[in-house]
C-alpha cells in the first residue's frame, strides 16, 4: 500500500482538473487584472467567472464574495469588520473550540479591552445554544460561531443561533471552512451574515479563500491598499489560486452526494471497526451530527504523536488530538472543552477522508492500527487493562 491520506481536514491534495484551469494563468495569461489591456482583460474575465462559482456553492450573490489569501484571514476581516463598523460596542460571543483563527484573535482582543465570552460545549461536543443566546447584551458587536469543528467534524446549529442573532441587530459570522463542500451550505436560508471558506480544504491549492459578506452588512476593510475586490480588499489578486477556487467550489457542489453516501460509509466503517478491534477506544463528539468525512478516536493510555509516528512509517498520514505536535504536552482545546479523559484526550487522532480516498484505505488502516494500540500500551506504564 502506498501514501494513505486520511488528512484531508489539515489540507487536500489539489484536483487534477483544477491544476488544468489554473496553469494558463500562471505562465500564458499572467497579466495584473487592473491593467488595461486585453492580456489582464483575460485574468478579468476569470476571476468574475470564479466569483460566480463561489457564490454559487453557497447560494450567494456575486458580489457578496470576497478573496482572500487564507481562512485566517476571512475569520480575522469578518471580526475586524463587525468591530470598526460598531466601536461603541466591546463585546464579542464565540465558542471554546473554535479554531485558533478566531480563538486566538478573541483571545487577543480580551487583552486589549473588549470583553469575550466563550460559549462551552458539552461532552460529545454540543454546543450550549441557550447560554449563547443568554450571553447576547447591547454591548454585543458580533457572534462567530463555526458551522463544523475542524477536529471532531460535529456540527452547530448555525441557522438556529443566526436566527436569534440576528433578530438582537447583532452581526452573525461562521467558520464554515470545514462544512464547505462536505454538506449543503447556503447562506440564504441560514440567515449568516458572513461566512468564511478556503480552498485547501476543496482541492484547490493554499493561499486562498474566500469570506461571505451578505449585501447591506456594514464592512469595514482589513487590508488596505488599492481599489481591488471594490475596494473591499487591498492587494493584486492572487489570479490563478483565484481561478482554481472557482473550479474547485463547482466540482465540490457536484460531489456532495458522494461525499454523504460513500465517504460517510466509509468513515462509519472505519469506527466500527476499530472499535470492535481495540479496547478501551472511544469516538470523540457527536457521532449522529457531524459531517460525513471526519472521525476523532480516542485510546487510552498512550500519546497521540506515537500513533502518528507508527503510522507514518507504514504510509498512514492523519493528524493528533493532541497538541504535543506542536511542542505543548496539553492535549487539544477542543478535547479539553469537552471535557474528554485527559488519559484518553492525549491519545486522540483524527482521520478525515476526501472523495479520493478508497475502501482499501480504509481496510489498511483497520489491519495496522490494531498492533500499533497493542503494541504503544505494552510500553506505557499507565496502561492497565
Amino acid at each position: 500500500m502506498k501514501l494513505v491520506y486520511a488528512d484531508n481536514n489539515a489540507t487536500t491534495q489539489i484536483d487534477s482538473i483544477v491544476l488544468d484551469e489554473m496553469l494558463p494563468f500562471l505562465k500564458e495569461y499572467y497579466g495584473n487584472p487592473s491593467s488595461m489591456y486585453g492580456l489582464a482583460e483575460k485574468s478579468g474575465t476569470k476571476i468574475k467567472e470564479a466569483r460566480q462559482r463561489v457564490a454559487a456553492l453557497i447560494n450567494a450573490s456575486e458580489d457578496e464574495i470576497i478573496f482572500t489569501s487564507c481562512g485566517t484571514e476571512s475569520n480575522n476581516t469578518a471580526v475586524h469588520a463587525a468591530l470598526e463598523k460598531q466601536p461603541e460596542k466591546k463585546h464579542i460571543i464565540t465558542t471554546r473550540v473554535e479554531h485558533p483563527a478566531i480563538k486566538s484573535l478573541c483571545e487577543r482582543l480580551a487583552r486589549n479591552g473588549y470583553r469575550v465570552t466563550f460559549v462551552p460545549v458539552d461532552k460529545k461536543g454540543n454546543l450550549d445554544t441557550q447560554l449563547l443566546f443568554k450571553s447576547i447584551t447591547k454591548d454585543t458587536a458580533i457572534v462567530s460561531v463555526m458551522w463544523a469543528n475542524n477536529e471532531t467534524g460535529v456540527l452547530f446549529p448555525v441557522q438556529e443561533i443566526a436566527e436569534d442573532v440576528r433578530k438582537k441587530g447583532i452581526v452573525f459570522h461562521t467558520d464554515a471552512v470545514q462544512a464547505v463542500g462536505k454538506i449543503p451550505v447556503d447562506v440564504k436560508s441560514a440567515g449568516v451574515d458572513m461566512l468564511t471558506l478556503s480552498g485547501h480544504k476543496i482541492h484547490a491549492p493554499k493561499g486562498v479563500a474566500a469570506l461571505y459578506v451578505r449585501k447591506g452588512l456594514p464592512f469595514a476593510s482589513y487590508l488596505i491598499g488599492g481599489h481591488q475586490e471594490r475596494g473591499r480588499r487591498g492587494g493584486t489578486e492572487n489570479v490563478a489560486s483565484i481561478v482554481a477556487l472557482g473550479k474547485a467550489c463547482q466540482l465540490a457542489g457536484s460531489r456532495l452526494e458522494v461525499m454523504n453516501t460513500k465517504i460517510r460509509a466509509m468513515r462509519d466503517r472505519l469506527e466500527n471497526e476499530l472499535l470492535e478491534k481495540i479496547p478501551n477506544s472511544a469516538i470523540n463528539g457527536n457521532r449522529e451530527n457531524r459531517v460525513p468525512s471526519t472521525t476523532n478516536v480516542g485510546f487510552n493510555s498512550i500519546e497521540g504523536e506515537a500513533i502518528l509516528l507508527m503510522l507514518d512509517q507504514l504510509g498512514i498520514c492523519a493528524s493528533s488530538g493532541s497538541a504535543c505536535t506542536s511542542g505543548s504536552l496539553e492535549p487539544s482545546h477542543v478535547l479539553r472543552a469537552m471535557n474528554v479523559p485527559f488519559t484518553s484526550a492525549h491519545g486522540s487522532v483524527r482521520f478525515s477522508f476526501s472523495t479520493y480516498n478508497e475502501e482499501k484505505e480504509v481496510d489498511y488502516i483497520v489491519e495496522k492500527l490494531p498492533p500499533i494500540i497493542a503494541r504503544l500500551r505494552e510500553l506505557s506504564p499507565f496502561w492497565k487493562q
